[in-house]
This record gives structure tokens, sequence and C-alpha cells, in this order.
């Protein structure tokens, strides 16, 4: 190693899965002796993990490059993620940048930076991105460690496969690659040995997991893997789709206390039309039959979902459509994005674009909805007892902890902080801004 420190101070953008990354990323640097210090502090190396889902996430990673080589005009600026990825041209054009390493070459990164300060490269621009082929490993980038002190998470697969017609991240993030189960199991079995209580699985379409490999093996079976770990005590799934969610994968997680009651299915519309525009592989009618399941087999369960307005050609009565369906599913949470065109898409040459005054104004009206209905959702729990896993203080309610049921809501109640990490049972007494305000029991 260098003999002079180096600091370095990473932020990320977006997604859980680019969190992991930069978490895995923290890890190589910190292995290396680097030290790691906060975002807000003089560095002598950036790391900008973008993304780039909307063009305001475009927008947000330039401004993250501009500030850091503010705060030190002589640091090395590294860009990685999605945003990298797609367009390694425009984000090396940048002034302020001195390496592009996108999604797939995080491995590399430390290792070009070493070589940049002991001289051995003489380049003045680094463009570490690569393109995706047809098949492709999975890039084994573990994490051996996070920030956060409750909840871990655990990447099980990378890429997508389903190209719909609004997304980018297929380019970005690549084909679908999954994570050999040994892998995952041993990452899962050191977090939780380091103290998290709770996994979290993360990738970027989990549901097709294994789909890619000669073995037999799929998320039912990975699950029950993980089940059998005796430190686990929480076990929740993120983003899933809906066509992967299918009655042997409902049925296991119904008999398994470990596992969170909660889906994050995406619907993105609630017009059959519109589904067909975006590429979406089932219809109004699937989805509801496939909520209703899971409400029928796993009772207290939460449903929540993405929604994307002003989709090109969303007519005011799809739009009513889509609210009338949310209304209908009862969600307990929603995520409201509002249409971005990317470059590349097919939905970006599409003709009716919507104007932006307009997927502001739907885009509120769903808002308001999800609100609703949390508290809707919220309400259903006064009186009743729920395990919360502590988190933190309650900041704006001083002498109060806050920390997260399985079924995805967020509890207040007065405690101390020596019970960070651990699952304790509240009695909800009431429902205050859409948290569980109660008490320890």
């Amino acid at each position: 190693m260098l003999e002079k420190v180096k600091k370095v101070a990473l932020t990320s953008l977006g997604c859980k899965v680019n969190q992991y990354d930069a978490a895995a990323l923290t890890n190589l640097f910190e292995k290396r002796g680097y030290k790691v210090v906060s975002f807000s502090e003089e560095a002598d190396i950036y790391v900008i993990n973008t993304c780039t889902v909307t063009h305001l996430a475009d927008r947000k990673s330039r401004q993250l490059i501009r500030r850091a080589k503010r705060m030190n005009p002589v640091s090395l600026v590294i860009v990685t993620g999605c945003y990298a990825q797609v367009s390694p041209e425009e984000v090396k054009n940048i002034p302020e940048v001195d390496v592009v390493a996108g999604t797939r070459s995080l491995n590399q990164v430390v290792d070009l930076v070493e070589k940049i300060y002991l001289g051995e490269s003489i380049e003045t621009r680094y463009n570490l991105v690569g393109r995706f082929n047809c098949v492709q490993p999975y890039e084994e980038l573990p994490v051996l460690s996070m920030t956060e002190r409750t909840r871990a998470y655990v990447k099980i697969q990378e890429g997508c496969n389903n190209f719909c017609t609004y997304c980018i991240i297929p380019y970005a993030r690549g084909p679908l690659r999954s994570r050999q189960p040994e892998k995952v199991l041993d990452e899962a079995a050191s977090l939780l040995q380091k103290g998290f209580k709770e996994i979290v699985l993360t990738g970027i379409h989990i549901g097709a997991y294994g789909q890619d490999m000669e073995s037999q093996i799929n998320l039912t079976n990975l699950l029950s893997f993980l089940t059998n770990i005796p430190a686990l005590k929480r076990l929740r799934l993120s983003s899933i789709e809906p066509q992967d969610v299918n009655p042997a994968l409902i049925k296991f997680i119904a008999t398994q206390p470990k596992i969170c009651r909660h889906f994050h299915i995406p619907l993105q519309s609630g017009d059959n039309e519109i589904l067909r525009n975006m590429g979406r592989r089932y219809n109004v009618r699937e989805y509801r039959d496939l909520a209703n399941l899971i409400r029928e087999r796993i009772k207290g369960v939460a449903l929540t979902t993405d929604l994307i307005v002003g989709f090109p050609g969303e007519t005011e009565q799809q739009f009513k459509n889509t609210c009338l369906f949310v209304r209908e599913i009862a969600f307990s949470r929603l995520h409201v994005f509002k249409y971005s065109p990317r470059p590349g898409t097919l939905a970006a040459t599409f003709p009716n674009q919507v104007k932006e005054p307009v997927k502001k104004e739907r885009s509120e009206l769903l808002i308001s909805l999800g609100k609703e209905l949390a508290h809707s959702f919220a309400l259903q729990h006064v009186g009743h007892e729920v395990n919360v896993l502590v988190e933190e203080e309650a900041g704006f309610y001083p002498g109060y902890l806050k920390g997260l049921t399985d079924n995805y809501l967020t509890a207040i109640f007065p405690g101390s902080l020596e019970l960070r990490g651990q699952i304790v049972k509240v009695k909800v007494k009431g429902v205050e801004n859409n948290l569980l305000k109660g008490m320890i029991i």
C-alpha cells in the first residue's frame, strides 16, 4: 500500500442495488488501507455511483460530480453506476471526471487508482466501461460490512432480460446473471454473524433468480436455504415482478415466519392498453388475482408498488383507470414516478408524449391517494401487537425509538437506544403521520 493514507469519499444515487454496489466498493477501498470519509469532507478520491432511471437522476449525478471537484480540485473523481454505463462518452466529457467505470468494472477501480498514484498509468482520462455479452457471468463483488446496523442487503442476481419499453436498466445492467447460492448463503451468514437481524434480498430482477443456471434452482429454493440459517431473524424480498410471484412461492412464504409479510410488486399502470405499450407481461385481471391470492394466504401482508404516470399516449381516462385500480387493490405504499424518456428505449420514440404539467398533476394526485391508503393500512394495526426491529432514535419525537415492522410500517415508541438491533413487541395505541405509535410490552 502507498505510504500516505489516501482518503476516499463515496456517494450513491438510486436503488438498493446501487447501495449494495457502493458498499462493496467501500469494502474494497478499506481492504487496501484507504480511509473512507463522508462525501461532505475533503478527500483525495471521490466516487459517485450514479443512477440513470430518469433525466433528473442524470442531472443529480452531474451536480455531485461537480461538487466533488469543488471540494478538492486536485482530487481523483471516479464515476460508476448506471449513468456511466449507458452514457460513458457523455460522462467522460464532463471536465471534472477522471475515471468512468460503469457497472461491470467495479472490481478494477481500486487497482486503477493505485496505478495512477504510483505513476504507472499516464492517461489523463480513463474509461473502464465495457459492453455486456449476451451470456455474462455474475461478477462476484461481496459485501463484508455495511453502514446500516440493523438491516443488510445481499445481492442475489444482476441484470434483466425483460426490456420494458420505458426502461433503460437492461442496457445499464446487462443480461440476467444469478449469483451462486453458496455465495449468497456465505455472505448472509457472515453479515448475520456481525449482528444484523434482517437480510434484504436485492437485485434487478430477483424473481428470475436461477433461470440462467444449469441447476434447477429458483427463488423459492434459495429462500428455503436461507431460512435454515439459525441466526436469521428476518428475511425480506425487494421488488419482484408480478409474473414471478407464483403460487409455490406464496405458499412457501406463508409457512415461514422468518420471511417478512411484504411484497413490493410493480404495477406501473392500471390500464391494460398502457401495460401492453409498456411491454409489461401481465394485465389488470392477472394482477388483481395475484393480489387476492397473496392476501388470502398471508394475513396482514403489505402490498406496495411502483407506478409511472404520463407514459406516452396516456389519456385522462387511462389515468383514472389506474387511480381506480390502485384504490381497489388498496396498496399500503405507492412509489410514483413521472415518465421520463430514456434515449435508446422504444418508448422514447412513441408519439403523443405527455406534457410535463400533466405528468406533474397526475403524479400529485396519485401521491395524495397513496398517503390516504397508507393511513388506512396503518389504522388497521391500532390495538394490535407488532414486532418491530429497532433501528434508531426517532429524532422528531424526543425519547422515542423508531423501527420497522415485518409488514413495512414504521413504528415509534419510548425506549433506550440500547435496544437498537433488537426485535421488540409493541402494542399500537394510535397512528400519527402514518407512523404506528405505541409502547413496548
